[in-house]
């Protein structure tokens, strides 16, 4: 069928591998400057293959045949034009394919490639939280990073030709060529790890001719641009190994609980078995069958001298310890989790958030999260056994020193209700708001802690009707202290201050304080007519615990890629926004709420603010609280938003669970006092 000695196929790759030496000899910058020119390309394609088709056959021999002889002469070299030949004796189509080849990816977009990775979330101490993605679970490494076991290993079992072909291998295609054509469908595919990138990153996973010959021209064009590190550093990150895990890290840490540059012989070995069928040969399913591949990778790396025979005998007989499958494992702190993911969400995208590897250091101190935990389910087992039926509960506290948020539970159970309650719940905060009311007064200049209000009879026009505001029992206490009116939660004195202070100021300190839900100025807004989150509360109530510093709370420290390049960075910016005598005044007043007020059951020990809060309905029971070191909310209620009945108030009720955490959180930190009024000028 050749009667010429040089075939002008062999021509053709001589012009273009002489051409892709000199590209491999030239600089980067000389890279960048290269175009390809597809129609060229297939010009030539097209000119060779005409002249050699209509060469004299040899009627000797069958057809196919002939063509598998001439392809086992040909060198590694010139596989693009076997396998457009190959292409035109199967379809007789080869012109035409040539010219569709016009239309195939650019490949030098690889250039800027970055493969989808998982994100991981960690606590502020660096304890693994949660880890986020997509379809793909993967973390990518450079090259040097990985066990050079593992690299030898997957080129082995998977292409040992690897370093000598320019992206096609002529041997293996010829075989595959062969045993394609005598089952008459594809059967074996012959590709080089360079063809399975290009396959996995740019084309169908359909099994035909048309998509081999894509792969070979693709992977001609890869090889002239990147070296050989650098698709082998592609290929082992973006290779799927079973339980959707992608790319070597995380398949090492999944099926062994190590770094792929820690993997052993043994182990690289299981691993590069894998790559063939990985969810039928996955050793957390099959570990015979796995053993069985890892045995079969060893000896073809005996065969290619690449190890001895004792190195391998070693291999095999090493126990295989498993680690656990990484993907779809639930979070350790799923509240947690769920909340920095809606932040992070906000701010990059979901997409990014799944796909972009971020390493996400979040504010919350596991040990005070396992805490928070463990006392709102205690804590919701006492109220049952109380007669109290409530069936949610929720707990934040924030450092008033950053405004982060320490630790959050948004309900008694996750596993039976996801919804977040503490960031997610708008619930009225009944006298839980008066503080906000108090400030204002104070910060006007014309109150301060001693100075008397008047628990009267009152009435205010509230829409076509009157509203006389009253006292949880019914009473009026007459002229009173407001210290005293705050300590007892009084709510005439409260209702009055709001009106002589103007609720749109009192609105403005809550803004001012981080809180954005919606409000409206009526009149019993200084009795919390308003409905707020728990994760508001303690936020707002950090800020007076820090002396009128303010930062926005946050459930994030810092956000980087994965390559450890800054993306968010929450340090904290506080700023004072409160007088400072003002807020003074308001805690050594809030102290007095907890010292003998409303919330004795609350007292810790060491100076402390707060502040209960129960609605007149009875729906929702409160107590917010702080040292100046930490705040922290409790809400207790109903999701239905039914009464809680029997009387239940927040100093009853919740102020005891409130204590617990803050009594468990605080262990090892020194008793701090608030700073005086007497340090500051009155407004």
């Amino acid at each position: 069928m050749f009667s010429n000695p040089i075939h002008p196929l062999h021509n053709l790759f001589i012009r273009r591998h002489k051409s892709k030496r000199e590209l491999k000899d030239s600089s980067a910058n000389h890279l960048d400057r290269i175009e390809y020119q597809p129609s060229l390309l297939t010009q030539e394609i097209a000119a060779v293959s005409s002249n050699t088709l209509q060469q004299k056959p040899n009627t000797n021999q069958e057809p196919v045949f002939q063509f598998i002889s001439a392809v086992s002469k040909i060198t590694g070299g010139t596989l693009l034009g076997v396998t457009m030949l190959t292409s035109s004796i199967v379809a007789g189509g080869l012109v035409g394919l040539a010219i569709s080849f016009r239309n195939l990816p650019d490949v030098r977009v690889l250039r800027t490639y970055a493969p989808t990775e998982t994100t991981h979330i960690y606590d502020v101490k660096g304890k693994l939280l949660a880890s986020l993605h997509g379809e793909a679970n993967r973390e990518v490494v450079p090259l040097d990073k990985m066990s050079p076991h593992l690299k030898r290993a997957v080129m082995a079992i998977e292409d040992s030709y690897f370093y000598q072909h320019h992206g096609v291998n002529a041997g293996a295609l010829a075989r595959a060529t062969r045993a394609n054509w005598t089952e008459g469908r594809t059967v074996e595919g012959g590709s080089t790890l360079t063809m399975q990138l290009v396959k996995n990153l740019f084309l169908t996973p359909k099994r035909a001719f048309s998509r081999k010959l894509a792969e070979s021209v693709l992977s001609l064009r890869v090889e002239q641009i990147f070296t050989k590190d650098q698709i082998l550093e592609m290929y082992l990150n973006q290779v799927y190994w079973g339980h959707n895990t992608y790319g070597a890290q995380t398949a090492a840490q999944s099926y062994f609980g190590k770094s792929v540059a820690n993997l052993t012989l043994a182990e690289a070995a299981m691993m590069a078995g894998l790559v063939q069928s990985p969810e039928t040969l996955s050793p957390f399913v099959n570990l015979k069958g796995a053993k069985q591949r890892q045995q079969e990778v060893l000896t073809r790396m005996v065969n290619l001298k690449w190890i001895t025979p004792e190195e391998a005998q070693a291999a095999k007989k090493q126990p295989i310890k498993l680690g656990t499958i990484t993907s779809f494992q639930t979070s350790q702190s799923p509240y947690i989790t769920e909340a920095a993911v809606q932040e992070l969400t906000k701010r990059f995208g979901r997409d990014a958030v799944l796909k972009g590897g971020m390493r996400v250091q979040t504010t919350i101190d596991t040990d005070f999260q396992r805490m928070a935990e463990q006392v709102v389910k205690e804590g919701h087992e006492s109220l049952l056994a109380q007669g109290v039926y409530a069936d949610q509960m929720a707990l934040v506290a924030v450092d008033p020193r950053t405004h982060f948020v320490k630790a959050m539970v948004g309900g008694v159970d996750y596993r039976k209700s996801q919804y977040n309650r503490a960031i997610q719940a708008v619930r009225q905060p009944g006298s839980a708001f008066k503080p906000f009311v108090y400030y204002a007064a104070f910060a006007s200049g014309k109150y301060a802690p001693d100075s008397t209000v008047y628990d009267s009879p009152v009435g205010y026009p509230d829409g076509y009707e009157m509203y006389y505001p009253q006292n949880y029992d019914g009473s009026f206490s007459g002229a009173i202290s407001i210290r005293q009116a705050l300590a007892v939660s009084r709510n005439v004195p409260a209702v009055k201050l709001g009106q002589e202070m103007g609720l749109n100021k009192v609105i403005d300190i809550c803004r001012t304080l981080g809180i954005r839900s919606p409000i409206e100025p009526v009149v019993s807004l200084p009795l919390g007519a308003v409905d707020l989150t728990p994760m508001e509360m303690a936020g707002a109530f950090a800020t007076f615990a820090s002396g009128g510093w303010y930062s926005e709370p946050t459930f994030i420290v810092q956000v980087t890629d994965s390559s450890g390049n800054v993306l968010l960075d929450n340090t904290p910016k506080p700023q004072l926004v409160l007088d400072p005598w003002a807020v003074a005044s308001l805690n050594s007043v809030m102290q007095g709420v907890i010292n003998n007020g409303t919330a004795t059951a609350a007292n810790i020990g060491r100076p402390a603010g707060g502040k209960t809060g129960t609605t007149t309905s009875e729906r929702d029971i409160w107590f917010v609280g702080y040292v100046p070191q930490l705040a922290a909310a409790v809400w207790v209620g109903n999701d239905d938003y039914t009464s809680i009945g029997h009387g239940a108030t927040g100093g009853t009720f919740v102020a005891p669970i409130w204590r617990n955490f803050m009594s468990r959180a605080l262990q090892g930190t020194p008793v701090e006092s608030f700073r005086p009024a007497s340090d500051f000028p009155k407004p």
